[in-house]
């Protein structure tokens, strides 16, 4: 739906409203984590990225403190980050052999577009607001890209692993003090569609606050 036709006077408001609420739940339902092997040219458009991050700037943010951050990760940096992978591989496992190498550095050229999503701790900065808040805002604005991509008919997901915590790549993306790597975003288009993996049914994570006769009194 265009934002002409959410303005649009003539449409009722609870027509406006249900289209909206389909669309969305339908983004919801339908979307997919995509391994980056997985996601090939063409990737998003520089306006196209440019829109997923103001998505990611809507996330809640309590204090308006923007405790995370991203870097994109262009095509002419991807073979410095092979190699912080290849290298972390190599810490793991100094018996890997080349073309374990070779996989490893392949991984950093597999999605068109890359960028590493970093929080920031509140040890010095605003230590009135948790980790955890910070992390759930990242969340969200992950998830809104996600999502905005996947409105543009892209696929995406995120990935993590053992290089997050090294220090060659925390040199590489140059990491403040009080930062950390928590995962790539990677998107472009899907080569092989799949299944919808099975969601877990609400019984299995909602329950209800049940005050006992003993804790009323």
């Amino acid at each position: 739906m265009s934002d002409s036709m959410l303005a649009d006077p003539s449409v009722p408001v609870a027509d406006r409203h249900s289209e909206v609420a389909d669309l969305t739940a339908t983004l919801i339902r339908t979307r997919q984590q995509r391994a980056p092997r997985r996601l090939f040219s063409p990737g998003p458009s520089a306006a196209q990225v440019q829109s997923y991050f103001e998505a990611a700037a809507a996330a809640p943010d309590h204090g308006q403190i923007l405790p995370w951050r991203f870097v994109v990760v262009p095509v002419q940096a991807r073979a410095a980050l092979g190699e912080v992978f290849a290298q972390t591989l190599l810490e793991r496992d100094p018996s890997a052999s080349e073309k374990e190498l070779a996989e490893a550095r392949d991984k950093a050229h597999r999605a068109p577009f890359v960028a590493l999503a970093i929080v920031r701790e509140g040890a010095d900065d605003h230590p009135e607001i948790p980790l955890a808040e910070r992390l759930v805002s990242l969340g969200c604005a992950l998830q809104n890209m996600l999502l905005s991509a996947h409105a543009d008919g892209f696929g995406s997901g995120l990935v993590s692993g053992q290089s997050m915590q090294t220090t060659a790549l925390r040199r590489l993306f140059a990491l403040r003090d009080h930062e950390s790597a928590v995962c790539f975003i990677a998107i472009g288009t899907v080569g092989r569609s799949k299944p919808i993996r099975p969601r877990p049914a609400p019984d299995s994570f909602v329950s209800f606050l049940s005050i006992e006769d003993d804790h009323a009194r």
